[in-house]
C-alpha cells in the first residue's frame, strides 16, 4: 500500500477544508504530547533520578518510581474516549508497540530516513493520522533502551530517532 503524505494524500476524504482540518488537529495534538514528553523526559525524570527516584516498568507497584516516558504517554493516552496516541517502533521492546498498520510502518520508515521531516499527516482507511519523530532526548532514554532484556536494538544515542509518537483520529461520518 503506497501512502502520500500531507495533504496530497487526503484526495479521498470528502473535502479539501475537511482534510485541512484533521491535519491541523492532528498536528496541533502531536506537537502537545510531544511537548509533553519532552518536558516530562528532561525535567522530571531527570530532576528525580538526582534524589533516588527513577522510571520503572513497575512503577505502579513501586512507590518510589515513575513511569517510563513511554508508559507516560500510553497512560494519558488510554484516558482518551475520542482518539488514540501512541508510541510505535520498528524495534521496539514490546510487539504492542510496532505499527498497526502497513501505512503506518511506511510513514514511520519515511520518518527515520528523514527525521528532519518532524511530522507526517496521513489518511489511512477511516482515521487521519500525524506521527512525530521520538528522539532519545536524553542518553538515559538510550540507555534504558539498550539495556533492556526484551531489546532488539542495542545500539542507541542521545539524539537518535527510536520510533515515533502517533495520533490517530477517526473520520467522522457527516
Amino acid at each position: 500500500m503506497a501512502v502520500a503524505f500531507g495533504l496530497s494524500g487526503l484526495l479521498l476524504w470528502n473535502s479539501a477544508a475537511q482534510a485541512e482540518t484533521y491535519d491541523l488537529v492532528a498536528r496541533y495534538v502531536l506537537e502537545t504530547v510531544r511537548a509533553f514528553r519532552s518536558a516530562y523526559v528532561l525535567h522530571v525524570v531527570e530532576h528525580t533520578k538526582e534524589v533516588g527516584i527513577a522510571p520503572k516498568e513497575d512503577w505502579v507497584k513501586n512507590a518510589h518510581a515513575i513511569p517510563l516516558p513511554a508508559q507516560f504517554v500510553k497512560t494519558a493516552g488510554s484516558d482518551l474516549d475520542t482518539f488514540e496516541i501512541g508510541i510505535i517502533g520498528l524495534t521496539p521492546i514490546y510487539k504492542s508497540n510496532l505499527p498497526k498498520t502497513e501505512a503506518e510502518t511506511d510513514a514511520l520508515k519515511s520518518l527515520m530516513a528523514d527525521p528532519s521531516k518532524k511530522i507526517v499527516t496521513f489518511a489511512d482507511g477511516k482515521q487521519f493520522k500525524a506521527m512525530a519523530a521520538d528522539f532519545a532526548v536524553s542518553q538515559s532514554c538510550a540507555d534504558c533502551h539498550n539495556s533492556h532484556p526484551e531489546s532488539r536494538w542495542r545500539n542507541f544515542k542521545k539524539g537518535d530517532v527510536m520510533g515515533a509518537i502517533v495520533v490517530r483520529l477517526t473520520r467522522q461520518a457527516n
